[in-house]
């Protein structure tokens, strides 16, 4: 109809969204073929989960601050009925999921009959939560886990470690940390300053912030927050000591005897002791008291991956042996390591990371005209280097030939080969 203006659409993503570039995607391609192929060898096996989960496994009190941010899902046809609704559980049925845990666990809990024991699962996925988009935080955005659930010892922690660590060093980084710590610990030290149980987690919370705020930080939060002086001085004590321990560990260990299972500090120097001497990869295992990590969930060992360049964490993980439990009834043993996908992918970019082995890229320009037996020489041509392991593009000739190689070679195409109507020139 004339003089009907149609609104167009949007062409930009959705606030917190983004495209991927070709550029970008082969790295993300590579890095996934790393993961996939390195994880592979310490024996873990692919899974995959769906991205829309109950709204009740998102919302059961185990995500931290995640839950807050939950994409949620309106029931479909019938079931919905907006204008009778009164409260938002009437109307919301699903979730898109915040990580890749919750699922996992469904997971096996569903299938464990079926699974091996112990299970070794990797999982690789886009999560969404509805966070405040910065540098390297996006509302869509890819993890990486590896899990096992069914070993209790820390064989489980052990090889985690190894395989994370070993997968970044064959992406090629180096000299990073591995943080590590155990909730009991954690508790131990709260339990003997004399904070009362149930003031744990906000203690926690306010001890998570040391590296920014620091000791005195922590204590004017603390006394802030109406902690006797007592007992934050005798909290923050057991810090400065360990700062000129020159084991932390066994120095817990005595402080803490009578209040903490020797099993716990025994178990964690293992871990520590089993990957500095057979690690692959130039990293140190540090061991952090005050590392906390967010998930209520985490129930013994808990460590994270400190790469220097990042200024952060670059991903993280923990035992969490009560999960299954919440599904089935019974607990089963379960610990996890996630590596920070996106923001490997960023420093990657950032440092000028190339594919290494990467296929020779020829690119076939066909003048205009060249068809029928003749077209078919060329794409038969093309076909025998594909097979014999190069990456060949086939093209029309534009008439604005240097131009068009200019392009091609910015995509990272070596070698040109031109096919004209009468004779082939190179």
């Amino acid at each position: 109809m004339k003089g009907v203006t149609h609104m167009a659409l949007s062409k930009k993503p959705v606030t917190g969204m983004k495209d991927i570039l070709p550029e970008e995607m082969q790295i993300r391609d590579y890095v996934i073929s790393v993961i996939k192929e390195t994880y592979g060898t310490f024996g873990f096996t692919s899974i995959e989960t769906p991205c829309v989960e109950h709204i009740e496994n998102l919302t059961n009190k185990q995500g931290g601050d995640n839950e807050k941010l939950i994409f949620k899902i309106l029931k479909r046809g019938e079931k919905l009925n907006v204008e009778a609704a009164t409260t938002e559980a009437e109307v919301v049925d699903g979730g898109l999921r915040y990580d890749l845990t919750v699922p996992l666990v469904r997971y096996y809990s569903n299938n464990a009959a079926q699974l091996p024991a112990p299970f070794k699962a990797l999982q690789m996925g886009n999560v969404w939560r509805a966070d405040r988009p910065q540098r390297g935080r996006y509302r869509q955005f890819m993890q990486c886990d590896i899990d096992i659930f069914g070993e209790p010892s820390n064989l489980a922690e052990i090889e985690l470690i190894l395989a994370t660590t070993t997968t970044l060093g064959k992406l090629g980084f180096k000299n990073f940390e591995i943080r590590i710590n155990d909730r009991q610990i954690l508790k131990a030290m709260a339990a003997y300053s004399g904070f009362a149980e149930e003031e744990y987690d906000n203690v926690f919370i306010t001890l998570d912030k040391m590296d920014k705020i620091g000791l005195d930080g922590v204590e004017t939060d603390l006394l802030n927050n109406g902690y006797s002086k007592d007992c934050v001085d005798k909290y923050l004590d057991l810090y400065k000591g360990l700062e000129s321990a020159p084991n932390g560990v066994a120095y817990l260990a005595d402080k803490l005897a009578g209040v903490l299972d020797e099993t716990v500090t025994k178990g964690l120097q293992e871990i520590i002791d089993s990957v500095e001497s057979t690690k692959r990869a130039q990293f140190n295992m540090v061991f952090d008291a005050t590392l906390v990590r967010g998930m209520s969930y985490y129930t013994g060992t808990i460590f994270e991956i400190a790469i220097p360049e990042f200024g952060g964490s670059c991903g993280g993980g923990g035992r969490y042996d009560k999960m299954v439990g919440k599904f089935t009834g019974n607990d089963v043993p379960a610990c996890g390591f996630s590596i920070g996908f996106e923001r490997i992918i960023l420093l990657l970019q950032e440092s000028g990371f190339q594919i290494p082995d990467r296929p020779k890229k020829q690119a076939y320009l066909i003048e205009k005209g060249v068809e029928g037996d003749r077209l078919c020489e060329v794409i038969a041509q093309a076909q025998k280097a594909r097979e014999a392991g190069a990456q060949v593009l086939v093209v029309r000739m534009n008439k604005n030939k240097k131009f068009q190689k200019d392009q091609l070679t910015a995509q990272g195409y070596e070698e040109f080969v031109e096919f004209y109507k009468e004779a082939l020139k190179n």
